[in-house]
C-alpha cells in the first residue's frame, strides 16, 4: 500500500478526480494549500501598487492506493494534471504500513 499525494494547479482538480474515477478510485483527500518551486511567485499589481505574491494557490490530493494500482494512479494524475507549463506540480509516494478503518477496525487493503 502507498500514500499518493499530489500537488496540483486548483483548476486541473476536476479532471485529476475524473481520471481517478475511471480507475475506481473514490476516496481522497483534498485540501488548499499555498506554495512555491520554480515559480518563484509572481508580481501584482492592485490600486497602483505593486507587490509580490510569493506563495501561490495549489491543490493537495492524498490518496491511499494499492500496490497493485500504483503506477496506473501516478500516471492517470500526471496526464490529468499536465499543461505543459511551470508549476503543473509534483507527486509524492510513500510507503504506507498501516491502513485501520476507524469505524468497523478493518486493516491495511480492506480499510483502502
Amino acid at each position: 500500500m502507498y500514500l499518493v499525494t499530489a500537488i496540483i494547479k486548483p483548476f486541473k482538480l476536476d479532471d485529476v478526480r475524473s481520471a481517478l474515477s475511471q480507475l475506481g478510485i473514490s476516496g481522497m483527500t483534498v485540501s488548499e494549500v499555498k506554495g512555491f518551486g520554480r515559480q518563484k511567485g509572481h508580481t501584482e499589481l492592485y490600486r497602483g501598487a505593486e507587490y509580490v505574491v510569493d506563495f501561490l494557490p495549489k491543490v493537495k490530493i492524498e490518496i491511499a492506493v494499492k500496490s497493485e494500482i500504483l503506477d496506473t494512479t501516478v500516471s492517470a494524475i500526471q496526464k490529468a494534471a499536465n499543461s505543459g507549463k511551470v508549476g503543473d506540480g509534483k507527486i509524492f509516494v510513500i510507503p504506507l504500513q498501516q491502513v485501520i478503518r476507524i469505524r468497523t477496525g478493518e486493516m491495511n487493503a480492506d480499510a483502502i
